[in-house]
């Protein structure tokens, strides 16, 4: 008999109701977790609330056989985080590892992106995993264990039109992991990152107005399923990933890839220091053949999932 990877650990994972969160609550479950399937139950922009929507992932897992709660509370309130936490421990004793998946979307184009629209993003993304971190730090702390599995978005890694919000909430969440993996080896606690690519409610929000959108969102439908998303999560929340922290690891249907962290790469030196002129003279020309371009996920990822 094939041992169950997760067997008997305790996983939250937010945004668990649809899409990726719910196939990794659905495969963490059928390896052997007590899982809290968190979903505030509201749309792709954030609005509105429905409990129902996780009641029915926790249905699903028990009648395969796993073991679920299920919880409502948003991520973007830091009493909510905590009642979240508490959900797995009043219920399994203890946690083990915090998915933070949760997430929405409100793509504007810069100038056009409201204060409000921008906030709520922020609000769901960074500050939700950063609240839920910090509710479970304790806990990881004093049982010197844990992981952390933060989702990030190649539109922040790399960049994209209309996601100014996003893409500074999906980078600032690779920061926030690299921080807690830092602060957190000591107690035995791992803190890594995944960037999906996978069809979803909120990918569906992406424009189709070229045949070029209408071709890339047609791939995702068919080839980048939620599910292929699921088992590298799952990995990470297992002891087989013991030795994995602080990193950033980007799916896409069945690649993975391990992606770069910011390091120099040139550099110039003036004896006496510079002048904007000399700057102009002497670092531009020096620079300019490794300056990056205004390159967009596709741009990088512009061939067919393999």
């Amino acid at each position: 008999m094939t041992s169950k990877t997760v067997d008997g650990k305790v996983i939250v994972v937010t945004g668990a109701g649809r899409g990726i969160g719910r196939e990794i609550a659905m495969l963490a479950a059928a390896e052997g977790a007590k899982v809290v399937v968190n979903d505030l139950g509201g749309s792709a922009e954030g609005e509105g609330a429905d409990k129902g929507v996780a009641d029915q992932v926790v249905d699903e897992i028990r009648k395969a056989g796993g073991i679920a709660v299920s919880n409502g509370d948003s991520v973007a309130d830091p009493q909510g985080a905590e009642r979240i936490i508490q959900t797995a421990v009043e219920n399994f004793g203890r946690i083990d590892c915090v998915v933070n998946n949760a997430g929405i979307l409100r793509d504007r184009i810069f100038h056009r992106m409201s204060a409000v629209d921008f906030d709520a993003v922020i609000k769901v993304h960074l500050y939700g995993a950063f609240y839920m971190s910090k509710a479970a730090a304790p806990y990881f702390k004093e049982q010197e264990s844990g992981s952390f599995v933060h989702f990030t978005s190649t539109s922040g890694l790399i960049g994209n039109f209309g996601q100014a919000n996003y893409a500074a909430a999906k980078l600032g969440i690779v920061g926030l992991s690299k921080s807690i993996a830092l602060d957190m080896a000591r107690f035995k606690v791992r803190s890594n990152c995944v960037s999906p690519f996978a069809w979803s409610r909120l990918i569906g929000t992406i424009p189709t107005d070229t045949p070029e959108q209408k071709a890339r969102v047609e791939r995702m439908q068919n080839t980048m399923t939620a599910s292929k998303i699921a088992p590298i999560c799952v990995f990470l929340a297992s002891d087989l990933s013991q030795d994995v922290t602080g990193q950033i690891f980007t799916v896409r249907k069945d690649e993975i890839f391990l992606m770069s962290q910011s390091r120099p790469i040139r550099v110039a030196h003036k004896d006496g220091g510079w002048t904007p002129q000399a700057i102009a003279d002497t670092m531009l020309p020096a620079f300019k053949s490794s300056f990056y371009g205004l390159d967009r996920s596709a741009d990088i990822f512009n061939w067919d999932p393999l």
